[in-house]
């Protein structure tokens, strides 16, 4: 970011090309996690709809779990993400240091919690009594695995916050290949196929839903090891040496606490809220539960491009801040939520059309097929401004302004979502639930384009003391 330091003046054309190419490789690291996400809904929902409810049931609990890890990251990556605007690598490096030790400490409480709660938690949720051994199992693997998810997010946060978002992208497709290939192997018994005339014989464990948690927990394994390996041997900013502070730095862990901790809070309130969603949901029986899993899993497609486009911004605008372009900072925050908003409303408009078609390779069920085409078509209206709110909260992250989008989102889903949701569930079913969606996802991207465009989130671009 050599143009930042120097004070360079950028046409829109070529902010627009740098969020761009920032953005494609955060987005292809999307796509491969999301095709993931694919892939393991149609090998699970091939074993029935009771086996997709059962990692429906638990998947806003994991998704709590995950939040806390990305938040946690965050309060280190924006530092970085400044420092390296401002080419100060030494201090980068210590940020970094810091970051791996509060990764270890977080990464094994999480998992003690997560494996502790996984026995009760599913018949807490309300699910079916032939889906609760299921479930519980599956929770109990994917907490286990906990410390290393954080440090792959750790790792990879690190990575593109410091510039580098193209080795992060090839690990996560990585990931995928061998999510693919471990789940194949455990999910299903051994199996002959025909293939080019040829009969073929494919081993396997047999383990079901197990064998779905075990095969993501392996690939998270070996993705996480990578990951750190290239941060820690291979990055030229984040490098580590023999004169790395590994020493308590009280100035790093406040400025972390104060963008993590009001982060981790928006997590919790979201999370918090679709586990209150599944709880909704539940009653309603299996198919609605596998229905909504897959719907959700499904919608994943529409929001990586936003995804993508926000970890772009939040690199763009932490190191714009960093090298003292506030200027920058605001034309890269309103160009990258201008094409956030352009793709995601295309990406709705296929998902409208093509909703059966992925339902149909999600799940063989018929019932399952028909009410997620329906729900998925209901929430393609909300992408366009689900997207300001995607890459709007990512320009904000880059600048430290975690509080108040904390408290957008408690209105938004609290006061909003959940409460229509309880009201319509009982009337409309999975679609009273999906509608309550959709609106409270409108209400939310005009919280966050309010907040983008009154700029008073640049009051808060000052992360640590000398840098402005």
């Amino acid at each position: 970011m050599q143009y930042l330091q120097d004070s360079a003046v950028l046409s829109r054309k070529q902010q627009l090309r740098l969020v761009v190419r920032l953005s494609i490789p955060a987005i292809l690291a999307q796509l491969s996690t999301t095709i993931m996400q694919y892939i393991d809904a149609a090998m699970v929902g091939s074993l029935g709809a009771g086996a997709s409810a059962s990692i429906g049931l638990v998947s806003s609990s994991i998704w709590l779990m995950n939040g806390l890890c990305i938040a946690a990251v965050m309060g280190f990556s924006v530092q970085v993400a400044q420092l390296s605007g401002a080419g100060d690598r030494r201090q980068g490096q210590a940020v970094f240091c810091q970051s791996i030790l509060m990764g270890a400490a977080l990464g094994v409480i999480l998992a003690l919690i997560g494996a502790g709660i996984s026995p009760w938690l599913p018949r807490w949720l309300g699910g079916e009594p032939e889906i609760l051994e299921d479930a519980s199992r599956y929770l109990f693997i994917y907490a286990c695995q906990l410390p290393f998810l954080q440090f792959r997010q750790l790792a990879g946060g690190m990575l593109q916050c410091s510039g580098d978002i193209k080795t992060p992208s090839i690990l996560n497709i990585l990931m995928c290949a061998m999510d693919v290939v471990f789940n194949a192997l455990l999910i299903f018994p051994t199996r002959q196929v025909l293939a080019a005339g040829q009969v073929l014989t494919l081993p396997g464990a047999g383990l079901g839903v197990t064998g779905a948690a075990l095969g993501t927990a392996l690939a998270d394994i070996f993705t996480a090891c990578a990951m750190m390996w290239a941060a820690c041997r291979r990055s030229d900013f984040l490098r580590l040496d023999r004169n790395c502070r590994w020493r308590f730095d009280s100035l790093c862990w406040r400025t972390a606490l104060r963008i993590s901790l009001p982060l981790a809070l928006e997590r919790a309130i979201l999370s918090s809220a679709q586990i209150a969603s599944t709880r909704i949901v539940a009653p309603l029986g299996t198919v609605a539960i596998a229905a909504n899993t897959l719907g959700v899993t499904a919608e994943s497609l529409c929001y990586l491009p936003g995804n993508g486009i926000g970890t772009a911004a939040t690199t763009l605008v932490g190191q714009s801040l960093g090298a003292g372009r506030r200027d920058m900072a605001r034309r890269f925050a309103r160009l990258s939520v201008g094409l956030g908003v352009a793709v995601m409303s295309a990406m709705g408009l296929l998902i409208f059309l093509f909703a059966p078609a992925i339902f149909t390779a999600l799940t063989p069920d018929p019932e399952v097929r028909l009410l997620g085409a329906h729900v998925l078509r209901i929430e393609a209206f909300a992408e366009p401004l689900f997207a300001a709110a995607i890459v709007t909260a990512g320009a904000l992250r880059g600048a430290g302004d975690t509080k108040v989008p904390s408290v957008m989102n408690l209105v938004s889903m609290w006061g909003v979502r959940i409460p229509a949701a309880a009201l319509l569930a009982p009337r409309l079913g999975l679609y009273g639930v999906w509608i309550a969606m959709c609106s409270e996802l409108c209400i939310r991207g005009l919280l966050f384009l309010t907040r983008l465009f009154r700029e008073k989130w640049l009051d808060h671009a000052l992360i640590r003391e000398g840098k402005s």
